[in-house]
């Protein structure tokens, strides 16, 4: 066998030794289906950002009230909808690539005593509100995640502040732990108020809403400045 039939031998050895590792160790990657996890190992964590040095994305506790919850990105559906001119419904990738993407420091504050501070990327909730056009009765927005956790804010916090339901944190896409697809950064308000794997945000005319932890006796208004007990 000479030199080049054995150089050519050794390149189909190569190529089937790889559609086998495609086809039966890892067939998404065939289909192009890459997962949430495989997404993340791409992407390298900051800890400093513009001279600022950042928490961990590691120093969360977990304390949500069903665990941590894990969603496909295709099976995944945000819906604007309530006090709206129309129901709006997209998918992660219309979240992602319809809207201006913004970042910020911001920390979060649990009442349980620690708190984080992460550099978030996400889009204006402002934006996707405004989108789906708002009824004149409109005065609270209410957000659902996919555990079944709600809370609230009246319109006018999320309408004249640039708050961001982030998509990503210190560089890296959201764990399942920390809300993916998305999280409400809740700046100036106890951690409690920043609701993780948001699927649904509501316009109402209820001010008086309660979400999971405000009707078990926290702060409707969840003002950092202020006791996070309602009194």
């Amino acid at each position: 066998m000479n030199t080049r039939t054995k150089l050519m031998t050794a390149v189909v050895i190569a190529v089937v030794a790889i559609l086998i590792v495609i086809v039966f160790v890892n067939p998404a990657l065939l289909q192009g289906q890459v997962s949430h996890e495989t997404k993340q190992l791409a992407a390298i964590e900051v800890r400093s950002y513009q001279g600022k040095d950042l928490s961990s994305i590691n120093d969360f506790h977990e304390n949500s009230i069903a665990g941590p919850q894990h969603i496909n990105e295709s099976d995944y559906r945000l819906t604007v909808t309530g006090l709206t001119t129309t129901k709006k419904v997209s998918t992660y990738r219309d979240v992602l690539d319809n809207h201006q993407h913004y970042s910020k420091v911001v920390t979060l504050h649990c009442v349980e005593g620690w708190d984080v501070t992460i550099l978030w990327e996400g889009v204006l909730v402002r934006d996707l509100i405004q989108e789906a056009g708002i009824d004149p009765r409109a005065n609270t927005v209410i957000f659902h995640a996919h555990d079944g956790y709600t809370t609230s804010f009246p319109l006018s916090y999320v309408m004249d502040n640039d708050i961001i339901m982030a998509y990503a944190m210190n560089n890296v896409t959201l764990p399942a732990e920390r809300g993916y697809p998305f999280e409400l950064v809740a700046e100036d308000k106890w951690g409690y108020k920043w609701i993780k794997w948001i699927e649904e945000i509501e316009l109402s005319d209820n001010p008086n809403y309660k979400g999971y932890w405000e009707q078990r006796g926290y702060s409707n208004s969840g003002n950092l400045n202020g006791s996070y007990f309602s009194f």
